[in-house]
């Protein structure tokens, strides 16, 4: 008997790419909210020995930061014991429009990708859970491929689409926050981001299989 191969229709793209937004956004989610990797680059990156500053002070300050950057959170960013500039701080009041944005664009896709899950198990047609796992993985293998041509290039494109300023050039003097966040860990934090997609296009792509066989 011939194995009936999945129809792709032009739709299983657009729904492709609704979920790759959902998982980016879960995964951007994940990773600002991960304070272990941080704790862990304290030391691997020897931040307090860079910066001048002991391994409680700095977590204090970092954790001052990702509590700010939670939509939950009402009032300004004050570190316990750094200073800011005015510059810096409106950086950071972006910087939490940002990932805000993720957290609605999570919560509208999730529910727009369920409503597809249980549409889509109704007609009994799976061939877009293949296509949005295919999908899901272009983004990380797109980023992946520059971040390992030129970081640093990639770190300054990416600053300059996001943001109309130049605020996000931090003088130390005035913002020295910036001495505890040094680049490397924002390439880690990518390469989490990176892994939390594969993880996602892997899981889409078993789910897929397993209704393959039903």
């Amino acid at each position: 008997m011939k194995r009936n191969k999945p129809r792709f229709k032009p739709t299983d793209l657009i729904i492709g790419v609704i979920f790759t937004f959902l998982i980016v956004s879960l995964g951007v989610i994940f990773t600002v909210n991960f304070k272990p990797l941080y704790y862990f680059d304290i030391d691997y990156l020897n931040i307090s020995e860079n910066s001048g500053y002991d391994k409680e002070l700095i977590k204090r300050n970092y954790d001052a930061l990702i509590d700010y950057n939670s939509p939950f959170y009402k009032g300004q960013l004050e570190f316990p014991d750094l200073a800011s500039s005015a510059n810096g701080l409106q950086h950071f009041v972006e910087v939490k429009d940002i990932f805000t944005s993720f957290y609605y664009i999570g919560l509208i896709t999730i529910i727009i990708c369920l409503l597809i899950i249980i549409y889509k198990k109704k007609k009994r047609d799976n061939s877009y859970l293949l296509v949005s796992s295919i999908t899901v993985v272009v983004l990380p293998i797109l980023v992946a491929l520059f971040s390992a041509i030129d970081f640093d290039k990639t770190f300054v494109i990416f600053h300059k689409i996001f943001f109309r300023n130049d605020y996000w050039i931090f003088d130390p003097k005035l913002d020295p926050v910036i001495k505890i966040l040094p680049q490397t860990f924002f390439l880690h934090a990518l390469i989490l981001i990176i892994l939390f997609l594969l993880l996602g296009s892997m899981t889409l792509f078993i789910a897929y299989r397993i209704s393959k066989r039903k």
